[in-house]
C-alpha cells in the first residue's frame, strides 16, 4: 500500500499516525524501562498536532493520540477486557482533544519567542490536567502517568521528593515541547534552547535544594510470595504454602511478615482455625504477619478486601479496608448499564465494598506501618496521607496474577519507587506472584527484585528515615500552578476576544428612504 503524497492531508492517513505517535511513550514504562526516551517519545505527536491545518483537526489528532496512549500503557487488559479496553481507550482519549488544540495554538507556522515560551508553560499545564482528571478512581486511575517512567533515575526521583511525579511529568512535556521545536521550526530555535537552559537550571537547583532523607535505624521485613496457585482448593493450598515459607524465616531476626493481596481467602472470624495457625506463625518467627483477607465479612454483609494484622495472639484489631477499588476488576460502574462486561471479559461478578478510612498500624517492636491494596499504590495522594499520619513504612500487598506474562507485573512494582521517593519513607510491595520489591526513603531499591517466576520467601534490611519531604509538606502544588497558568490564559484570550470586540468598527448603515423620499433632497 502506497502512501499518498501529501499523506497529512489524508484523514486516514493522519489519524492512524496521531495512534501510533500517541503509543510511542510506552516504551519508556517497564518492561522497556527506556526511561530517556520520554523526554522525546512526545515530539512525532507534537509535529503532527501542530502541522494540523485547523485547529478542530488537531484537537482530532490530540483525541487520537490519546487513545494510542491509553491503549498501549494498558495493552495488557486487552485479555481481560477485549473490546471494553478499547472503548476505555476511546472515552480516556479525548481528554487530549484540547491539548492537541492548544499545541497548535501556539506551535503552529512559525511562533515567536513569546508563544515559545508560554508554549513552554501552557502545553505542560495542559498535559497535567489531563493526567489530574484521568486519576479520578472512576475513570481508572493514575496508571501510567509520564513523570512514573523516571521510577529509576536517582535524580529525578529528587525532584519527586518536591513535587512529586506530577513536578516529573512536568518536566517530561517541556523537554519534549522544547525539542520539537528545536528540530521543526528553525526561526525558533533560540526561544527554545533558552526554553531547555532554563528548565535545565531550574531542575537543578530544586535537585540541590531538595532535602535528603535522614536516616534513622531500620528494620527487618521479610516478603512471602507464594507464586500461582490454581485449581481446586486453591485458597487452601496458597494459605499452606505461605504457612510453609513463613516458617522458614524462624530464627532470622525479622521485625514483619507481609503477605501479598488475596493472601488468605476466608474471614478470619469463621476460620478461627486458620486465625490460630497464624498466630502460631508469629510467635515462631517473633513478628506480626500482615496478611490480606479477600472474602465476605462475617460482621457485615458484602465482600471486601483487608489488610489484616495478626499477631502471637491473634489479630490485633489493627484492620484496613480497601478504599480505591479496580473498575471492571473490582466492580463494575454503572452495573445496570455495563453489567454486560462480565460475559465478554473477566470483570467482577459481584462489586467488591469500599473501606472509609486509612490505618497506621502499630506492627510491633516500634513499627509504625501504612497498608495499602494493588493499584492504590498508583494514588500519590493516599502515601502522602500516611506519611502525614506518622506511617515510617509504607506496604503494598498486590497481586497481579492475572496479568503474569505481561508488562503489568514490572509497571506495578515500579510506582512503590515513586511512592517511597515522594514521601520520604521506604515502601514493600509484596505480591502473591510477583514483581515483589523493596525500596528505601530516597526511592532507591533495596536487594533483589522477587520475578513472576518465583515461589519464595525474602528478608530485607529495610533503612527507615525521619523528616518531612516538600512534597508530602506542600501537596500537589506542581497541579495548582498549572491549573493557574491555564486559568490565566483563558483570562488572557478573554480579555484579547472582549478588547477586539471593542475594537472592531460597526458597519455603516445608509439612511433608509421612503417612498416620499427625494433622491436629491433627503428627507423631503
Amino acid at each position: 500500500m502506497r502512501m499518498p503524497e501529501d499523506w497529512r492531508g489524508s484523514r486516514w492517513w493522519r489519524g492512524t499516525a496521531a495512534v501510533l505517535a500517541g503509543a510511542l511513550p510506552m516504551l519508556a514504562f517497564p518492561a522497556p524501562s527506556w526511561w530517556w526516551f520520554a523526554y522525546v517519545a512526545l515530539v512525532p505527536w507534537i509535529l503532527l498536532a501542530r502541522s494540523a491545518p485547523t485547529g478542530r483537526r488537531a484537537a482530532y489528532d490530540g483525541w487520537l493520540g490519546g487513545l494510542g496512549f491509553i491503549l498501549a500503557v494498558h495493552h495488557w487488559l486487552l485479555p481481560s477486557l477485549h473490546v471494553f479496553t478499547v472503548l476505555i481507550a476511546a472515552l480516556l482519549g479525548a481528554l487530549w482533544a484540547p491539548w492537541g488544540w492548544l499545541v497548535r495554538r501556539f506551535l503552529a507556522g512559525v511562533p515567536s519567542p513569546g508563544r515559545v515560551a508560554a508554549a513552554l508553560l501552557v502545553l505542560p499545564s495542559g498535559w497535567l490536567l489531563v493526567e489530574l482528571v484521568r486519576s479520578w478512581q472512576g475513570l481508572g486511575g493514575p496508571w501510567g502517568l509520564l513523570g512514573s517512567s523516571q521510577w529509576q533515575v536517582e535524580p529525578a526521583l529528587r525532584l519527586a521528593s518536591v513535587g512529586g511525579v506530577w513536578l516529573l511529568s512536568f518536566l517530561v512535556v517541556t523537554v519534549n515541547i522544547a525539542v520539537a521545536v528545536l528540530v521543526s521550526v528553525r526561526a525558533s530555535r533560540m526561544p527554545a534552547l533558552a526554553g531547555l537552559v532554563a528548565t535545565a537550571a531550574a531542575t537543578s537547583a530544586a535537585w540541590a535544594w531538595s532535602p535528603r532523607p535522614d536516616h534513622d535505624g531500620g528494620m527487618r521485613i521479610a516478603i512471602v510470595q507464594p507464586g500461582v496457585i490454581d485449581g481446586t482448593a486453591s485458597g487452601d493450598r496458597r494459605f499452606d504454602r505461605e504457612e510453609q515459607l513463613t516458617r522458614e524465616l524462624a530464627g532470622q531476626n525479622v521485625d514483619l511478615v507481609v503477605w501479598g493481596e488475596s493472601s488468605v481467602g476466608f474471614d478470619l472470624a469463621d476460620r478461627p482455625d486458620l486465625a490460630r495457625r497464624l498466630a502460631g506463625l508469629s510467635e515462631r518467627v517473633g513478628a506480626d504477619i500482615l496478611v490480606n483477607v479477600d472474602a465476605r465479612r462475617s460482621d457485615r454483609p458484602g465482600i471486601y478486601k483487608s489488610s489484616v494484622l495478626v499477631g502471637p495472639h491473634g489479630p490485633t484489631g489493627d484492620r484496613y479496608d480497601k478504599m480505591r477499588l479496580v473498575p471492571f476488576g473490582e466492580y463494575i460502574p454503572a452495573r445496570s448499564l455495563l453489567g454486560w462486561a462480565t460475559s465478554v471479559g473477566k470483570a467482577a461478578g459481584e462489586d467488591r465494598r469500599r473501606g472509609s478510612e486509612q490505618v497506621v498500624m502499630n506492627a510491633g517492636h516500634g513499627l509504625r506501618i501504612g497498608p495499602m491494596v494493588c493499584f492504590e499504590t498508583a494514588f500519590p495522594d493516599m502515601s502522602r496521607h500516611l506519611a502525614e499520619d506518622g506511617a515510617e513504612v509504607l506496604l503494598a500487598q498486590s497481586s497481579t496474577s492475572t496479568f503474569q506474562q505481561s508488562w503489568a507485573p514490572e509497571q506495578h512494582a515500579s510506582l512503590a519507587a515513586l511512592r517511597a521517593a515522594e514521601t520520604g519513607r521506604p515502601m514493600v510491595h509484596a505480591t502473591l506472584t510477583g514483581v515483589s520489591a523493596v525500596y528505601g526513603p530516597s526511592g532507591e531499591r533495596i536487594g533483589s527484585w522477587l520475578g513472576t517466576e518465583e515461589s519464595t520467601s525474602a528478608v530485607y534490611d529495610v533503612p527507615l528515615a525521619r523528616g518531612v519531604t516538600p512534597y508530602v509538606r506542600f501537596g500537589d502544588w506542581p497541579v495548582h500552578a498549572a491549573l493557574l497558568i491555564l486559568a490565566t490564559l483563558c483570562t488572557a484570550e478573554g480579555v484579547r476576544a472582549f478588547r477586539l470586540r471593542r475594537t472592531v468598527p460597526s458597519p455603516r448603515v445608509p439612511p433608509a428612504r421612503t417612498v416620499r423620499e427625494s433622491p436629491a433632497r433627503p428627507g423631503r
